[in-house]
């Protein structure tokens, strides 16, 4: 026999309903670590998928592009005669360069490249960007390693400030990488454009910063004029420029007949950007949490 049970309503508990797979914004994505290191570990895992080297390419490539940068614009067109210590200066700006881009267009492709997954599991879907930016981290610590052995051999003398201008570079870095790659992914999902959109917009980065140039021809280009401001604007500059703060002006010998230029107030003027970045990141949660409703049926 079977017995009719009735509900009493008094035992309900009165909460809100909310979608299936309601993620509560990048706040819970850190609440289940769990399943970030998962995602992490599987997302490494495909990349190195039967290859012989594995994390020993993470050393190689950019040796290999330092190299190359080095010779052809340091050797061969003479760039390096106006900078003291190039090898440094270039190499501490690439390493922020890369992890911009691999954040931003690795973070673009994530919600489309895991969308089994998203279909299969109720899981905040911001934590596939946020994957996407600390596999990007994990690839840079080898960069950052080959730089500290070079910087090292050339005489390196950090004091707290440097450290503090540098570490204030790579958050800004981080958090500007990751506002723009959560708008993108969700973008993404409507329209694939947006992936060869970042790609092709990676590739004007190197030449928005001080990498193959240093901040002292754009003072003398520009110096006290408004473009020398909208310069100073981006953060990715700001970045780079606090990075080489740490990296490459405590290898530039006191007395120097090339002595670094950096911009006035370059960690006031950085903690002004981290700031608006933040701004960024809130405005690119409120618009992922909008278009992600969406993305089921997009999928």
């Amino acid at each position: 026999m079977t017995r009719n049970h009735v509900v009493d309503p008094s035992r309900v508990p009165d909460v809100p309903l909310t979608a299936p797979g309601d993620s509560g914004g990048l706040h819970n994505v850190f609440r289940q670590r769990y399943l970030l290191r998962l995602l992490v570990r599987k997302e490494l895992k495909a990349r190195y998928q039967g290859s012989v080297l594995g994390l020993l390419w993470s050393y190689v490539q950019p040796a290999v592009r330092f190299l190359a940068y080095f010779l052809v614009i340091g050797v061969v067109l003479g760039q390096q005669r106006g900078v003291e210590n190039f090898a440094i200066h270039i190499f501490s700006a690439m390493v922020m360069v890369h992890y911009f881009t691999e954040t931003f267009s690795s973070g673009t492709r994530s919600i489309v490249r895991n969308k089994n997954i998203l279909q299969k599991m109720s899981l905040p879907r911001e934590m596939f960007p946020v994957a996407s930016m600390l596999v990007s981290a994990y690839h840079t610590f080898p960069q950052i390693v080959i730089l500290l052995v070079g910087v090292v051999l050339t005489g390196w003398s950090p004091t707290p400030y440097d450290v503090a201008a540098g570490l204030l570079g790579f958050t800004i870095i981080a958090v500007f990488g990751m506002a723009l790659a959560l708008v993108f992914s969700a973008a993404n999902v409507f329209f694939r454009d947006f992936q060869n959109i970042v790609q092709t917009f990676s590739i004007f980065v190197m030449w928005s910063v001080p990498m193959i140039y240093s901040y002292e021809r754009i003072e003398n280009l520009a110096g006290g004029t408004v473009w020398e401001q909208v310069y100073l604007a981006n953060p990715i500059a700001n970045g780079v420029m606090l990075f080489q703060q740490l990296f490459w002006v405590p290898t530039v010998p006191e007395g120097s007949d090339l002595p670094p230029v950096m911009p006035d107030d370059l960690m006031t003027r950085g903690l002004v950007v981290l700031a608006v970045c933040l701004v960024l990141l809130a405005l690119a949660q409120v618009v992922f949490t909008r278009l992600e409703a969406k993305f089921a049926e997009r999928l």
